[in-house]
């Protein structure tokens, strides 16, 4: 998916809004932040946790596992759906290193829209690939 300078402005502010929240470590936001394939996602937080959305409105699409603070300075890898775990992660670089492993196929750049937009704009382009082969 392409997306233009202001899809990335829009991903970018996510990214400023879940730094300046306070709710989600710092280690674990630069390590998810330096991660280019993470960075081009839709950040948003809950419960203290990090996600990851493939679109920049709400509701916030649920197919990329998310990370949860856990004892110390571990982490907890769980999802996509909340009743799914992936795993204990030690650092922060672990826990980024199990969701880039686990990201939908094609996912990323975050598409400008919400889910429901984004479902559309994905049944379109299959549609198109499916006339073209």
């Amino acid at each position: 998916m392409n997306r233009d300078a202001s899809g990335d402005a829009v991903v970018e502010a996510g990214w400023q809004a879940v730094r300046d929240d306070g709710r989600v470590r710092v280690e674990l936001l630069e390590a998810a932040y330096a991660e280019p394939r993470l960075r081009e996602l839709f950040p948003w937080t809950g419960m203290g946790e990090l996600h990851f959305s493939r679109c920049t409105e709400k509701r916030w699409t649920w197919d990329i596992p998310y990370i949860q603070p856990a004892a110390g300075d571990t982490y907890w890898v769980s999802g996509p759906p909340r009743t799914e775990t992936v795993g204990p992660a030690t650092t922060a670089q672990e826990a980024i290193t199990m969701v880039v492993e686990l990201l939908p196929p094609s996912c990323g750049p975050a598409f400008l829209g919400t889910p429901e937009e984004l479902a559309a704009h994905e049944a379109t382009t299959r549609e198109q690939q499916t006339d073209e082969g």
